[in-house]
């Protein structure tokens, strides 16, 4: 299955299986690649937010016209910092941004229950590094690279060039068969 992409200078579709690294200055504008990936020919969607809370990437989505009801979010923040959780089929939390074993197990519950064309964006990478380590957090984008193939879907990883050692961002890269660069400056580059 193809998914089409409305990121300019990438291809126009991609297989289902593929998952796109976004490296990005840490003060990037990635909302709108991150919204026009979602928004584009699919089903459902997961948002993975180890950045904000599920209450902010909901106003992300509404302010970027999104559909929200091809949405579900996981809030890895919420738990662990005592805000107030609204709990609902699409809303769902772990403990705490370094649970990532509880990131990769309801990532794998979304993509057996759900069918059609089905997207992830995990924003951010960084902050699963930040709280986990850079192993922990290679290992887990990892098994969700593996359930992105066995599932057909897509994924976009959300990563800061700046806060990483070169080795380390090497080595996210090395997972990935596509990449976008995003510049300070706005313009994009793709290598798929």
């Amino acid at each position: 299955m193809d998914y089409e992409l409305a990121i300019e200078n990438a291809p126009d579709s991609v297989p289902g299986g593929t998952g796109i690294l976004l490296i990005h200055p840490s003060t990037g504008e990635t909302d709108r690649i991150d919204t026009e990936f979602l928004n584009t020919d699919t089903d459902r969607f997961l948002v993975i937010s180890t950045r904000t809370t599920a209450r902010e990437v909901q106003q992300k989505l509404e302010y970027y016209g999104v559909d929200e009801t091809k949405a579900d979010i996981l809030d890895t923040l919420s738990v662990e910092r005592g805000y107030s959780r609204r709990s609902s089929d699409h809303v769902h939390y772990v403990s705490s941004p370094d649970d990532l074993a509880g990131v990769v197990d309801i990532t794998r519950e979304f993509l057996t229950e759900n069918e059609g064309k089905r997207r992830i964006s995990l924003d951010s990478v960084t902050e699963m590094a930040y709280y986990a380590d850079d192993d922990r957090a290679l290992e887990a984008v990892a098994e969700l690279l593996e359930l992105l193939e066995s599932h057909d879907a897509v994924g976009l990883f959300h990563l800061s060039e700046e806060v990483h050692d070169a080795a380390v961002v090497e080595q996210f890269t090395d997972l990935f068969d596509a990449v976008i660069y995003l510049d300070e400056d706005g313009t994009v580059e793709a290598d798929f």
